[in-house]
């Protein structure tokens, strides 16, 4: 992945976070919160990724420059933080079930996702055979919903709190 390719799609998922923003009706401190999660995830995602080629479960080429994993750190962080705005929606609407289903769904759909990516890009990512890094990429999805969701709630309290801006 290159430096443009990175900032690009930085930029790409900055525009589907603010859409999420709006039609989520965050509040300041929400949106916050959010970033406070997508900022715990991106280390989570780092390090996830870099066991991942340790294991050889994958292979995700990074360039070990500070400049290209700051990048690389930051469009991580940002293209996760709109699902901690849907999934505060969803536990303040649903409870610990609704977020239970969804580290389901990103659990299941996660895999076909980066499977599709890796063989259209396969400069970015090239999984190994067999069973294991799919189990492995769909407990990733896993965490990084679950780890986000938690710091968003450390950071913003529990979703039943937040009150909703009226529709005037």
């Amino acid at each position: 992945m290159t430096t443009q390719q990175i900032i690009l799609i930085t930029c790409l998922y900055f525009a589907a976070l603010l859409v999420v923003i709006y039609f989520m009706r965050a509040t300041s401190r929400r949106v916050v919160a959010a970033f406070a999660g997508g900022a715990a995830v991106g280390l989570f995602g780092m390090g996830a990724i870099i066991l991942g080629n340790r294991l050889g479960l994958w292979r995700v080429p990074l360039v070990w420059t500070p400049q290209f994993l700051t990048l690389f750190y930051l469009g991580f962080a940002v293209s996760v933080t709109p699902i901690y705005l849907v999934t505060w929606r969803v536990v303040r609407r649903f409870g610990w079930r609704g977020l239970a289903v969804c580290l389901a769904i990103v659990a299941i759909i996660g895999p076909p996702r980066d499977y599709f990516y890796a063989a259209k890009f396969p400069e970015w990512m090239v999984f190994a055979p067999g069973v294991a890094p799919i189990l492995a990429d769909g407990v990733t999805y896993a965490g990084i919903v679950l780890i986000g969701h938690a710091v968003m709630r450390l950071v913003g309290g529990p979703a039943r709190e937040d009150r909703l801006r009226n529709k005037s």
